[in-house]
């Protein structure tokens, strides 16, 4: 589906349904294309300011394509006392990005979320939707190391 598709669904001038909008085009795309936002400024008669204040404003919207694999990175109490500050800075060196950014290739995005939910098992990652608990920085490189060989293995 391209966004002329998405935004026939839709009133044309309504800023009411500016959010709907961008969702049903980051579900589409994964992100949210600048060009893609050009248009929906242009059906919409809304400022290309007024949109990114919008994407910009809620954590829901992303601006940049995520990578294949997603990091993310619990900062909750239960892993900040066990250590998960030190699995970000290890990751950030490894990948040599920052959280919220994603590596060159595509392959890795770091993330980080107020609380995974398994606080039990302290510091933890969740790659997309596989959990990794009890990490150290030695172990977390370990499992980004399998990661890194299975990129290879499909190119």
């Amino acid at each position: 589906m391209n966004s002329t598709d998405i935004l026939k669904k839709y009133p044309e001038n309504d800023s009411s349904v500016l959010i709907p909008i961008l969702q049903d085009i980051q579900d589409n795309f994964g992100y949210l294309p600048e060009d893609e936002l050009k248009k929906v400024s242009s059906f919409s008669k809304l400022p290309m300011s007024r949109i990114y204040g919008v994407a910009t404003f809620y954590n829901q919207f992303r601006l940049q394509p995520l990578g294949k694999y997603v990091i993310r990175v619990c900062r909750g109490t239960a892993c900040h006392v066990k250590g998960s500050f030190d699995l970000l800075q290890a990751l950030e060196h490894e990948l040599g990005i920052k959280a919220g950014q994603t590596t060159k290739d595509f392959n890795f995005t770091i993330e980080t979320v107020a609380c995974i939910g398994a606080c039990s098992i302290a510091p933890v990652i969740a790659i997309n939707d596989k959990f990794y608990g009890g990490l150290s920085v030695k172990s977390l490189r370990k499992i980004l190391n399998q990661y890194r060989k299975s990129v290879e293995v499909e190119v």
